[in-house]
Parts: structure tokens; sequence; C-alpha cells
């Protein structure tokens, strides 16, 4: 008897912790994602919107079918890691007071930190897919055409919140991930956490001037 209750009591930790494990790894496999498709996106500001340099990038991402295939890998990844991120998320009314009633009580960085986390993660669902589905049921990429998107009404709009919520979720993420798993101990947390915020500052500006570039300089 006392083994089938030590049985019931470990299974059930040991597959927390392997989802715990899961959503980690596909985290960090998004937020690199991330960062990289902003450095990639941003090259059409090195010719000053002319575009050749993210073409260039585009035709090999398509010529060797990353894109292609990459595409959807990512969204699948993306939708693995919200299930796994979701076993923890409010999605009642009343866990969702219940949540903001301990964080207002708690008043502790890394539970405002959460919160903003959980709610920037619903918005990048929607956002991110919308996104996605826009991107590569219209391939090729190039820079004329997302020119063109961008200065086609409310898809601007759309970006300016979509690319705060993004950076916000991934800087904050990254963070939470060395926290959790003790990559970052207490005494380092203040300076990291520095760091996360002129690091998401820092995306967020480049993501901004990009917009700008497709917005003006670009040749559509």
């Amino acid at each position: 008897m006392m083994a089938d209750e030590t049985i019931s009591r470990v299974g059930p930790d040991r597959t927390e912790a392997y989802l715990d494990l899961l959503q980690m790894v596909t985290g960090v496999v998004l937020v690199a994602f991330m960062w990289a498709h902003m450095i990639l996106v941003a090259s059409v500001n090195l010719d000053l919107g002319g575009g050749r340099v993210m073409n260039v990038i585009a035709r090999f991402f398509e010529a060797t079918y990353m894109a292609q295939v990459g595409g959807p890998v990512i969204a699948a990844i993306m939708l693995a890691h919200f299930v796994f991120a979701a076993r923890k998320l409010p999605f009642r009314a009343r866990e969702q007071k219940a949540i903001w009633k301990h964080s207002l009580n708690f008043n502790h960085l890394d539970t405002w930190l959460w919160v903003i986390q959980a709610a920037t993660a619903f918005i990048i669902l929607i956002m991110g897919c919308i996104h996605m589905w826009t991107v590569l049921t219209s391939l090729p990429i190039t820079a004329a055409k997302s020119a063109r998107r961008i200065q086609g009404g409310w898809w601007l709009v759309f970006y300016l919140v979509l690319l705060p919520m993004i950076e916000l979720h991934v800087g904050i993420g990254i963070y939470r991930i060395g926290v959790k798993w003790g990559f970052i101990k207490r005494a380092h947390r203040k300076a990291l956490h520095r760091f996360e915020n002129r690091l998401t500052l820092t995306m967020i500006g480049i993501g901004v001037v990009t917009l700008f570039t497709f917005l003006v300089l670009t040749k559509a």
C-alpha cells in the first residue's frame, strides 16, 4: 500500500517536471526564432529600404525550403508551447480575479512579470497566427510585398501592437527560464533584469525602425 501511494505521488510530479521541461525547450526555440526573425527582417534597413539584402536572404530560405517547412514547424512549436503553458494560465473569471488580487497583495516584480507574460501570450497566439498565415500563404517573401502590406491600412497598427507584445513576452520568458531553472542566481537577478529590459527596448526599437523603413523608404 505504501509503495502504491508513493508511486501515485511521484508519477504526477514527474509528469509535471517533463511538461515544464518541454515548455522550457519550446520557449527557448521560440525566443531564438523571434530574435533571428527580427534581425533577418531588419536587413531591409541595410540598404536603406532598397530591399536587395532582404530579398537575397528570403530567396535563400525559400530555395532551401526552410520557409515552406520551417514556417509550419514554428507554428506547431508555438501552439505546443501555448498548450504546455496553458496548464498554469487562468482561463476562468474567478481565477483571473484571484491572480490579480494576489499580484496586488504581493506586489512582487517576478509575479507581475508572470502576469504580463500570461496576458501577452493570448495576444501573440491570435495575432501571431494571423501574421504567419498571411506570410506563408503569399510566398515568395519580398521586401516590396512586405512594404505594400505595411502601407496598406491597418497592418501598420497590427504590427505596432504585435511587436511590443512579442518582445515583452520573449524577454520576460528568457529571464524567467533562467530564474526558474537556476541559471540566474538571486544575487544577479536585478542586473540581469535590467539587461533584459534594455534588450527588449533595443529589439522594439529595431522593429519600429524596420516598420518605418517599410512604410516610407522601401520602393513598393
